[in-house]
């Protein structure tokens, strides 16, 4: 485990004391809360928040990456704007609540907890929200498509591949009617790195089998049909 940034356990405590304990708890989920929340909820809604926006600029060394290969996860960067989902817990487990999110999120304090204005198609509610601040360590800063390549390929941590995690979130938008034109353009491009290394090596086995006067054998180019299913006319 990292050693902490900061001490999470004040951050939890003021989280507490600004919930107050007596309503019940609005979470705002906007990466991988909104496909595994991990806590129970009785309402669940759309949600925009305005003067934030999800990014996939946060290094991950533990849960989607390695100390030797950081992956990413996401954070709530300020600017622009984001759509998202909040959950409602009873008041009555709030407290829990927090104490195991905090466990998930928190372990070593890099996010900054703010409570949000959340628009809702039932009206606004205060949430509660994990942001990333541009000073943290854990910001990644602007990185190149070739990097984001890089990583996709590589970056495999606890819970799975950065790559995984980016296209869960994105097909779990997609099943809200929420649309990240940002992320899909991300995951395109480990799509084409996966194409371009086939057809790489769909070169190689063609000039392989020139130097020995054969036919090369078939390699399959994801999103093609399966080669496999089809027959060669004599």
């Amino acid at each position: 485990m990292p050693k902490p940034l900061r001490d999470p356990l004040p951050m939890l405590e003021q989280a507490i004391a600004d919930w107050g304990g007596h309503e019940d708890l609005w979470l705002f989920g906007y990466g991988s809360l909104i496909w595994r929340p991990e806590f129970d909820f009785v309402e669940r809604r759309p949600a925009w928040v305005h003067g934030w926006h999800r990014a996939l600029k946060m290094w991950s060394r533990i849960n989607r990456g390695s100390v030797q290969t950081p992956g990413l996860v996401f954070g709530l960067l300020s600017g622009g704007s984001c759509r998202g989902m909040v959950f409602r817990v009873p008041s009555a487990h709030g407290l829990e609540t927090l104490r195991r999110l905090w466990l998930r999120e928190m372990p070593t304090g890099v996010y900054d907890p703010r409570w949000l204005k959340c628009n809702t198609p039932e009206g606004s509610v205060r949430a509660l929200a994990f942001t990333l601040s541009r000073r943290s360590p854990n910001f990644t800063g602007e990185l190149s498509d070739d990097r984001y390549r890089h990583i996709f390929t590589h970056a495999v941590g606890r819970y799975g591949s950065s790559l995984d995690y980016a296209r869960q979130t994105l097909l779990e938008l997609r099943r809200h009617s929420i649309h990240d034109a940002a992320l899909a353009r991300l995951v395109a491009l480990a799509h084409e790195k996966q194409e371009q290394e086939a057809q790489e090596e769909l070169q190689k086995q063609s000039e392989a089998a020139a130097d020995c006067g054969t036919r090369p054998g078939p390699v399959y180019v994801p999103g093609s049909p399966d080669p496999s299913s089809k027959k060669e006319k004599p």
